[in-house]
């Protein structure tokens, strides 16, 4: 007797249309960014949805290209199995039309990047990414670079909050 195999379950419909481009951008790119890229790619893989996204990080200014990710960052992030594959690059003018959302992390960037959409074709919706917690009632993401330990773990607490809220947001406009 033979047997048919069970057919795959249907793609969901976010995985279905276009992957949605995310960019977060921070300073320098090497702390808030690459984490807030990272923790989204976490979040997306364990929900099966990385074929539903293309995810970036950038940085407004151009001091650290090339280079990874702070080193405690990555190690914060990888207390929690994140981890931050990216390089550190500048933003470009090109990036406001390749991403559907640039998120930045505080005023300064906001600021920064919204004057590059001036200068360019920006499609992309630009906005702060703590628009998106849903647990803290914050502005900004602080930047850790030049305090202790415990910054980076603060700054992940924010990033995970509010990437959870930005992928439930997007889930849902995606559904209707």
């Amino acid at each position: 007797m033979t047997t048919t195999p069970p057919e795959p379950p249907a793609p969901s419909s976010l995985a279905m249309a276009r992957p949605t481009g995310i960019l977060f951008v921070c300073l320098g790119n090497i702390c808030r960014s690459p984490a807030a890229e990272g923790v989204f790619l976490h979040l997306i893989g364990l929900q099966g949805l990385e074929d539903a996204f293309t995810v970036d990080s950038a940085g407004t200014g151009d001091w650290h290209v090339g280079r990874s990710a702070d080193a405690r960052m990555r190690s914060a992030a990888s207390r929690r199995g994140i981890d931050l594959p990216s390089r550190a690059r500048q933003i470009s003018t090109a990036d406001l039309s390749r991403f559907d959302h640039v998120l930045t992390m505080d005023r300064q960037n906001l600021k920064a990047v919204r004057g590059l959409a001036v200068q360019g074709e920006a499609t992309a919706q630009i906005g702060p990414l703590t628009r998106y917690c849903r647990r803290y009632s914050i502005e900004e993401v602080p930047d850790p670079y030049y305090g202790g330990e415990e910054g980076f773990d603060r700054v992940l607490d924010l990033l995970e909050d509010a990437c959870g809220g930005l992928l439930e947001t997007l889930r849902a406009d995606r559904a209707s």
